[in-house]
């Protein structure tokens, strides 16, 4: 069972909720991304990497990454940060 402190639900360009596990913030460069995972380990899909922007009422909202090196540069990032925690 996921604890429902973790669950963050996003809706996707169907207009479909979605779950995903909040994982981690990461502030790299001049932006803050977050990083969610499937909630259903079956639907493994891997990791989701949006960045954190605000909205014209200053309040978070998370944004595709279009920028392939952009989202190259903070999967590297990220990937340095879970394998030292691994160690």
């Amino acid at each position: 069972m996921v604890e429902q402190d973790n669950i963050i639900e996003l809706v996707d360009e169907n207009d479909d909720i979605v779950q995903f596990e909040y994982i981690m913030t990461l502030e790299y460069g001049a932006h803050d991304y977050i990083v969610l995972g499937p909630v259903d380990e079956e639907d493994d899909d891997g990791i989701v990497i949006l960045r954190i922007e605000q909205d014209e009422n200053d309040e978070d909202i998370y944004v595709t990454i279009d920028d392939d090196d952009e989202l190259d540069s903070v999967f590297e990032a990220i990937s340095e940060i879970m394998e030292s925690d691994l160690e």
